[in-house]
């Protein structure tokens, strides 16, 4: 594949390098910044006449990029502004194939199929949610447990999110799904489910151990998206049999 790249910070550093040793071709790059990288640079996605775009980036960056028409397939892995980002994503999905996870780990999507047969079988256990990544990372909590979180509260009617427990002065309400963000040294990324019953405990756990997982998700997705009709994916659909 001809990929262009959209952002070139570190997940699309590790992304040119898997892809060029998988024998895919970098067709550029759009940094957004003063980044320099060894590719050619464009201003729009089209221009590259890549076969693909992958996207590590920020909203910033990538919503004006959809503003105009794209014929270029997509594979979107940015986190942040997930409810405007996703619906200019399904418009735009009506003319070319579009893939968006905020997690590009496979792994990711199992934990989260998990974590709905759990909620249908632990109705009357606590649930918080806690991430972990590393210093540098702007968002929080991660678009990853947001996409957890989203599933707890489409199972569970009448819950909400209670960010960050040292405002709190009361105790706990079982409608509550508790939220946690912890940011420290080069944690790649940890995404725990702890239910939490009377005498006993039951957790869900993602430990990302390198970088490389996210990268490898997005050339996987971007090799099978390219064959795929118009439309909106994720991994619910994507490797479904046409």
């Amino acid at each position: 594949m001809r990929i262009l790249l959209i952002g070139y910070g570190t997940m699309n550093r590790i992304t040119a390098r898997l892809a060029e040793e998988a024998g895919h071709e970098i067709a550029g790059v759009i940094a957004g910044d003063n980044t320099t990288a060894p590719y050619p640079a464009f201003d729009s996605i089209d221009a590259a006449g890549a076969d693909v775009a992958i996207d590590f980036s920020h909203p910033d960056l990538i919503l004006p990029l959809l503003e105009g028409g794209v014929k270029t397939p997509l594979v979107i892995a940015t986190t942040g502004r997930k409810e405007e980002l996703v619906a200019v994503l399904k418009e735009k999905s009506a003319s070319l194939p579009v893939f968006f996870s905020a997690n590009m780990s496979y792994g990711v999507h199992v934990m989260n199929s998990l974590l709905k047969k759990a909620l249908t079988m632990l109705e009357d256990f606590d649930l918080e949610m806690v991430e972990r990544h590393h210093n540098r990372k702007v968002d929080a909590p991660s678009g990853t447990l947001v996409k957890l979180l989203d599933t707890a509260l489409d199972h569970r009617e009448g819950s909400y999110p209670v960010y960050d427990r040292s405002s709190m002065h009361e105790k706990r309400r079982k409608e509550e799904i508790g939220v946690s963000a912890i940011r420290g040294g080069s944690i790649v990324g940890t995404h725990d489910c702890i239910f939490a019953k009377d005498d006993e405990v039951i957790e869900i756990s993602h430990q990302a151990q390198s970088k490389e997982i996210f990268a490898n998700g997005a050339l996987k997705a971007a090799a099978v998206l390219v064959n795929r009709p118009d439309g909106f994916y994720d991994y619910n659909n994507l490797f479904e049999e046409r």
